[in-house]
Parts: structure tokens; sequence; C-alpha cells
């Protein structure tokens, strides 16, 4: 795992569905080792190695805003983003038991992969299908049809996302594709019409 700034952070990735959903929700407007590396700051700030679904759902709002608020903040908006991850643990509570693998196991296919994760809060169609496609190429979730599910993220070798990134290479890689895009639709953009 390659995603946060710590080993910590990555190992708590690694052994936490949980934290890799909020990871994910908070890979948004900020960078993607900030965002992946905030869950494990979030544990050892709510006095945890690792995190509860239940106890995040718990938490005083105020509480839960302040912790996300702390110097440094898990986030660049941290109180949107601590609405949003109780938002999520409060979901994963109600549908899922708390327990966040829930969420992909037992997903017939690629297309219901995608769908159950599409309906958490903060996952949009290209993130659920990001988040697919992580699970797929780093975390061996590959039901069937889930590389077509993920689109092009699912692609092997594709270097567009997170699911991509595995080392200092890639990750670099990833961001040369990402500035590319957006190189592209800045130049479309500036296209006259016919």
């Amino acid at each position: 795992m390659y995603l946060a700034t710590t080993d910590e952070g990555n190992a708590l990735l690694e052994r936490d569905p949980l934290a890799l959903l909020i990871g994910m929700l908070l890979d948004q407007q900020i960078p993607m080792e900030k965002a992946f590396t905030s869950p494990s700051v979030l544990a050892e700030r709510m006095g945890s190695v690792t995190l509860d679904a239940r106890e995040i759902a718990a938490c005083d709002p105020e509480r839960f805003e302040e912790i996300f608020r702390q110097t440094p903040a898990l986030h660049r908006f941290p109180a949107a983003m601590a609405k949003r991850v109780q938002a999520l643990a409060e979901i994963l509570v109600a549908d899922y038991d708390g327990n966040a693998q829930r969420v992909w196991a037992g997903v017939r296919d690629g297309d219901e992969l995608v769908a159950r994760i599409g309906t958490l809060p903060g996952f949009g169609d290209q993130k659920a299908r990001i988040f697919a496609a992580l699970l797929g190429k780093q975390f061996g979730i590959q039901p069937p049809g889930w590389r077509a599910a993920a689109g092009a993220y699912g692609e092997e070798g594709s270097q567009r996302s997170v699911a991509d990134v595995t080392d200092a290479k890639s990750l670099q890689a990833v961001r040369a594709t990402k500035q590319a895009a957006k190189q592209a639709l800045k130049q479309a953009a500036m296209q006259p019409a016919d």
C-alpha cells in the first residue's frame, strides 16, 4: 500500500476497510496522500488503533468536527467532511451492521459492486468506479465483470487513478495522466465553437 504518507497510515488502510472508505471519501480537493493519511490521524485523535463506524456515528457532531479541525486539519473543508464521514458511518451502521467490508462482500458482479459503493455519501459514479478499481487491483475484490464496471479505471495498467498507485513511480505516472487530461480539457474549452 502506497497511498498514505506514513507506514502507520498505509498499514491501517490495508487492515481496516472503514479507513480505506474514509480515505477515498476524503480524496477530493486535497492531495491524495493527505486524504489517505487522514484516517490514521482520525483514529489516533479518537484514541484508537482502528476506526469504528458505530463510534463515529454516535460521536457528538460538534466534537467530531473539532477532531477534523485540529491542527493539522484532516481536510481542506473540515466541517463539511466531518459531516460526510459521520453520514457514511451512519449508513454503514444502518445498512451493513457497522462493517464497511460488507459493502462489497457477496456482490454478484461488478455492476452490483459499483452500485453499492455509489449509494454511500460522497461516492458519485466516478468515485464509485475508482473505488471498485482500487478494490479489484489492490485488494483482490474481483467479482465477475469488475473491470468493465469500473470502466477505464479498471483497465490493466491504466495509470488513471488512486487504484493504480503502488509506488513513487506509479504515483508520478497517475499525476502526469491527470495533468494531461486537465490540459486537454482546457485546450478543448479554448477552441472556438463551430
